[in-house]
């Protein structure tokens, strides 16, 4: 119940939706109650006719509902006739069973308003903490789960829980009113059925115990099939290269029919649960007709034939909203255990936080210090305490072996990950004690892989920033080398470059990178291998456009490509995550050195 109520915090404010839904709901409850009661009147006002007529006379307690109104019919039927009568009778049916729908639809309308407000809340949340957690999260999950969290978890949540919110707040209250009206009508009849009813309840209960349990594989399966269908679409390219396809296909639909196999386990005890009760409802209807016929036939109550039928009619409704308590029941599994996924990454907290005192920074003077760094994953250790510094207005260059921890430092910078060891300084404050917003405002972030989103060239360029007109966008994709292929395309600037955007080149893509970088007009740039996944022609182009954007900029750069590296003012050797030289090209060239052995390959290469 503790998932069920943090699940159900999502709706607030609830009184909004809470008080006009009892309201209209006990409106409903009480003509919906009163359409099966007439039933007695209308009867009465049939059978009760002529020279045998029983007389009625007013009810002395205000409980004897049927008491008035037979009483009132029999009074309409002597003053207006047993046609007039039955007019009458059949007007206020009408008008009751007209109220009763009315405020029905205004419940359900209210209550779909509480269902898409939790929704709307509930999904907000967990997007809005996912995008605040940190990058290391994301590199220990699959992302088709969190998708899946995020989509299918969260609109399961939303059916079931709301829906069952519904069942709890008006079937109780419509039980409640039939037995009061049941006992009205006959309490004898009524202390009877009331024993037979925990045997329906606990048959229902042995039908739904493994529910929650099911809910939860299932969940955890639907997560697993949409990681593999994110990377088959992904990873079409290479499927089709390495003849892929027939294993990517049987991993998928094995875990679609693992997916399967537990659905149907689930639907066999929630529909089994329906059935079950409809059958002992019926068997207790037959037992109620058979002992309140044996009262009415042999005259040991003062139940009426017409108050009998009446009873049997409203005792027949009971088990309606007996019913729909126990399917919801039923279903509030799938609702808790898909909660309890959509929780789990709501509470989720990012490893990276600001500091309860930083501070901003809003401008870049002197210079980036880093001292005695050390960062180990969990499985080894990549760093091993750097010492440098980026002095402003100076390009420095690391270089060295993959896997020698190249990318790790350059992430440390802008706080993606912490060091486990020592601090990073600009201008001399700790970034630690610096608002993390503030430190990436200053960075301008150019990658080996181009991240684009499915939108615009303008879109993608203007990615981020705002009140950004289409003159500026513009000047940055001339200085990027990338106007002159923009214009080219069918829309220009507004042309949309698909998903990842796959309907440009590698070269294009970068280009595009380099003109968002270029818009931000940061005075940090970090450039991480952004030539090395292209081919000469657009490596020129690229590297043209990096030169544009590093003129009077603090640049840290990775590269292995010497036409990148040998103008830098300061290139920095790592190897197994230590600094082994550092210097400028011609003074590394001297050494003889692992850098030197680096050149030499590459133009050996």
């Amino acid at each position: 119940m503790k998932t069920y109520f943090r699940l159900l915090s999502f709706a607030k404010p609830i009184e909004k939706f809470a008080i006009p839904y009892v309201i209209f709901t006990l409106i409903g409850v009480i003509f919906a109650t009163l359409n099966l009661a007439l039933l007695a009147p209308l009867l009465t006002t049939l059978f009760n006719a002529g020279e045998k007529a029983e007389i009625y006379s007013k009810p002395d307690s205000a409980l004897d509902i049927l008491g008035y109104f037979n009483y009132y019919a029999q009074q309409a039927n002597l003053e207006y006739g047993t046609f007039g009568a039955l007019k009458r009778v059949c007007v206020v049916i009408v008008i009751s069973v007209l109220l009763s729908n009315i405020s029905r639809y205004f419940s359900q309308r209210v209550m779909e308003n509480l269902r898409i407000h939790t929704l709307l809340n509930l999904r907000k949340t967990v997007f809005n903490n996912v995008m605040n957690l940190h990058l290391g999260y994301f590199n220990n999950q699959r992302k088709g789960d969190i998708i899946s969290k995020i989509a299918s978890d969260v609109q399961v949540v939303q059916y079931s829980v709301t829906a069952t919110l519904q069942v709890v707040f008006k079937e109780p209250l419509q039980l409640i009113a039939y037995v009061v009206m049941l006992f009205a009508i006959s309490y004898k009849l009524t202390l009877f059925a009331i024993l037979v009813i925990p045997v329906s309840a606990f048959s229902i209960s042995r039908i739904v115990k493994r529910l929650k349990q099911q809910a939860t594989r299932a969940q955890e399966a639907y997560g697993v099939m949409i990681s593999y269908l994110d990377e088959a679409l992904s990873g079409m390219k290479i499927i089709k290269a390495f003849n892929a396809t027939e294993y990517i296909k049987k991993r998928f639909n094995d875990e679609n029919k693992r997916y399967s196999d537990i659905g149907k386990s689930m639907a066999r005890r929630q529909q089994l649960s329906s059935p079950v009760s409809e059958f002992l409802g019926v068997i207790m209807v037959a037992i109620i007709v058979m002992y309140g016929g044996y009262l009415v036939i042999n005259k040991e109550s003062e139940l009426s034939a017409a108050d009998f039928i009446a009873y049997i009619a409203i005792f027949s409704q009971v088990m309606r909203p007996a019913k729909a308590l126990t399917d919801s029941f039923a279903n509030i599994h799938s609702g808790i255990a898909a909660g309890e996924r959509v929780l789990s990454l709501v509470d989720e907290k990012p490893e990276i936080n600001d500091a309860p005192d930083a501070v901003e920074i809003n401008d870049f003077t002197d210079s980036i210090r880093l001292e005695n760094i050390s960062f180990s994953y969990p499985s080894r250790t990549v760093l091993h305490h750097i010492n440098m510094v980026i002095p402003k207005g100076k390009t420095v260059a690391l270089v060295g072996p993959s896997g020698g921890g190249k990318s790790t430092l350059i992430d440390l910078i802008p706080r993606f990950i912490e060091p486990q060891e020592g601090r990073i300084y600009i201008d001399n404050k700790d970034i630690q004690l610096l608002k993390m917003d503030s430190v990436r405002a200053l960075m301008g972030i150019v990658n080996q892989e181009s991240i684009l989103f499915n939108d615009t060239i303008f879109g993608n360029i203007a990615f981020g920033l705002k009140d950004i007109t289409q003159e500026e966008v513009e000047n940055a994709a001339r200085i990027a080398n990338a106007h002159d292929f923009i214009i080219a395309t069918e829309h220009g600037y507004k042309t949309n470059i698909g998903d990842r955007g796959i309907k440009l080149s590698g070269g294009q893509k970068q280009r595009i990178s380099i003109a968002r970088a270029v818009l931000k007009n940061p005075p940090l740039l970090l450039l991480d291998e952004a030539t090395s996944a292209l081919d000469t022609e657009s490596e020129k182009l690229v590297q043209d456009a990096l030169n544009n954007l590093m003129k009077n900029r603090t640049t840290l750069v990775i590269a292995h490509r010497l036409s990148t590296i040998q103008n830098a003012d300061l290139i920095i050797v790592l190897d197994d995550g230590r600094i082994v030289e550092q210097g400028s090209h011609s003074e590394l060239m001297q050494r003889n050195g692992l850098y030197r052995k680096l050149i030499e390959m590459q133009q050996f290469q």
